[in-house]
């Protein structure tokens, strides 16, 4: 009996080595964004295994929010690698025969959205296997900037800051200064893998030119700073300075502003002027009106002289008025006896 049980038992581990199997362990993988990741996936058949071949490759993605996606598929002889939109063109497989016992892909220009769960499975009926991958796709440090914050000037207290643009952590630092190293305190040795230095009561020994590396497990990135501590600067007299240049600025625009206002009062009482001189002229007095005060004012004369001088004068007085004013006056030149006898008297 024990040795039959033992025939079954071994029949049994031998029918199953002899069916479908992925010999790709499972595995985490780690590449930099815009790179390409290779998934292996391979696997044997057995004699066993006569249906149909099918490949299919799924995406859990990481933030668990969404359903698990089949990103290319090979079935029936047949590629199909639109399922997903977000990979769709960036996933193919490696081997132009998939029957050979090779299912690996390649996943190019990886984004930060393909992290996630990828997962092989392979179907040849009756086996059927399948393998997991853990893709993480990391960000290289880029846009590293490195610069002074603060004065550097000697007995004064500074930092030396190194900080990238983009980068996933964790992220390492390393400084380095590049001429005279070794004058540097060990004060300033402890700190050169942090991203910030901090330096205080500064000598001119600080001086010189300095790199930082960021690192983390996908890249790296460099700068260069140059530090120069300079004595300290007269402050004194650069405030007295900025005054002094603040109150002229004041004064000239005051005396723009003076001369602004005295042109305008010019101008404005120039045209004052103008208009009451305007005002007082007399309107212009039309030709007729100047004949009737001309033959007025000769009548009221007339009235004071003797009948002797009269004829005489109203002949040549009367002949000095303008044609046309006087066609325009009905009146006759000569005045009534009646009138000059009675003025007589």
């Amino acid at each position: 009996m024990a040795l039959l049980l033992r025939f079954v038992v071994l029949w049994g581990v031998a029918d199953f080595t002899r069916s479908l199997s992925i010999t790709t362990p499972d595995q985490m993988i780690e590449k930099a964004k815009g790179e390409t990741a290779y998934l292996p996936c391979k696997f044997t058949l057995s004699p066993e295994d006569q249906g149909p071949l099918d490949i299919e490759w799924l995406l859990s993605p990481a933030d668990n929010q969404k359903v698990d996606q089949v990103i290319i598929l090979y079935s029936g002889d047949k590629i199909y690698d639109d399922y997903y939109q977000d990979l769709k063109g960036r996933v193919h497989f490696t081997s132009n025969d998939l029957k050979s016992g090779d299912a690996s892909i390649n996943v190019t220009n990886l984004q930060l959205s393909d992290i996630g769960t990828y997962q092989c499975k392979v179907k040849k009926a009756p086996g059927v296997g399948n393998k997991k991958i853990q893709l993480t796709v990391l960000v290289k440090p880029s846009g590293t900037r490195c610069y002074v914050d603060g004065s550097e000037e000697i007995g004064s207290d500074f930092k030396l800051k190194c900080e990238p643009k983009e980068g996933s952590l964790p992220l390492q630092y390393q400084w380095q200064k590049l001429s005279n190293s070794q004058k540097l305190p060990a004060s300033l040795l402890a700190e050169m893998t942090s991203p910030v230095i901090s330096v205080k009561n500064a000598t001119t020994e600080y001086s010189g030119t300095y790199s930082c590396t960021v690192t983390n497990r996908v890249g790296s990135d460099q700068c260069l700073l140059r530090l120069d501590v300079v004595p300290p600067s007269n402050r004194a007299g650069t405030i007295a300075g900025a005054v002094v240049g603040i109150l002229l600025a004041l004064v000239l625009i005051g005396f723009i502003v003076f001369c602004c206002r005295k042109k305008r009062r010019e101008e404005k009482y120039e045209k004052e002027v103008h208009h009451d001189i305007r005002e007082d002229v007399p309107p212009p007095k039309s030709r007729t009106s100047t004949a009737r005060s001309y033959i007025g004012s000769n009548h009221s004369s007339l009235g004071s002289m003797s009948p002797s001088n009269m004829e005489g004068y109203s002949k040549t007085q009367y002949n000095q008025v303008p044609s046309e004013d006087f066609e325009r006056t009905p009146q006759s030149p000569t005045l009534p006896p009646a009138k000059v006898i009675l003025r007589i008297m």
